[in-house]
């Protein structure tokens, strides 16, 4: 029979396995990397920047945010913010399903896999701290690895746009990830943390 430390090396690393298979890459330090192999270790590098003690259940949640996310392109749903939710809703039914799939081969119960499948669907957000932990570990990997090369890549998005998608992060984060996001705020391309602060100003934070 494994122990506790084994299942959880084991399910991590069919994870890995799932992720690598990514056909699109994605620079790390000069080293192109399977995409969402490399997000999982930017996820798995926040939540013990966040919570160094994180249990089993939400390293396995982490790494398994976007598992095989490549298998359910966004070009498969229409275009329009209804269609997007519906898209994102779908991918975390799936993500929730492949980690508790795996978890199962580990030897999980299937109370842990389950609570796993929950955190993953983000039904219970704001209720329960292991998908606001989850929602904030998200959150700091877009504002720290994503959210500059978004911005590039839709110079035709209006101010009054890109303010609401700064908010709308923001509104996701607990105090906690606040107090992350101003901390990494503070090495930000100067256009972005003028943009970071005009949302928070306007909101009142």
């Amino acid at each position: 029979m494994m122990t506790e430390q084994q299942k959880l090396e084991q399910a991590l690393e069919l994870i890995d396995q799932a992720n690598l298979a990514d056909p699109n890459r994605e620079q790390v330090e000069g080293e192109a990397l399977p995409r969402e192999y490399a997000y999982s270790l930017h996820m798995t590098r926040w939540l013990l920047a966040l919570e160094p003690a994180a249990s089993a259940r939400m390293q396995i949640a982490c790494r398994a945010q976007h598992i095989e996310r490549w298998t359910m392109p966004r070009g498969d749903y229409a275009e329009g913010r209804k269609n997007y939710y519906q898209w994102r809703q779908a991918c975390g039914r799936m993500h929730g399903r492949r980690a508790a799939e795996i978890m199962a081969r580990c030897g999980y119960p299937q109370e842990e896999c389950e609570r796993v499948e929950t955190i993953l669907t983000k039904r219970e957000l704001r209720q329960d701290p292991d998908t606001q932990l989850l929602e904030d570990v998200a959150c700091m990997v877009f504002l720290e690895r994503y959210f500059a090369r978004f911005y590039s890549d839709n110079p035709d998005y209006e101010r009054e746009k890109w303010l609401t998608i700064v908010r709308r992060t923001w509104g996701k984060m607990s105090p906690r990830g606040h107090e992350a996001a101003l901390k990494l705020a503070e090495g930000m391309p100067a256009h972005l943390l003028e943009l970071l602060q005009e949302a928070l100003s306007e909101s009142g934070t």
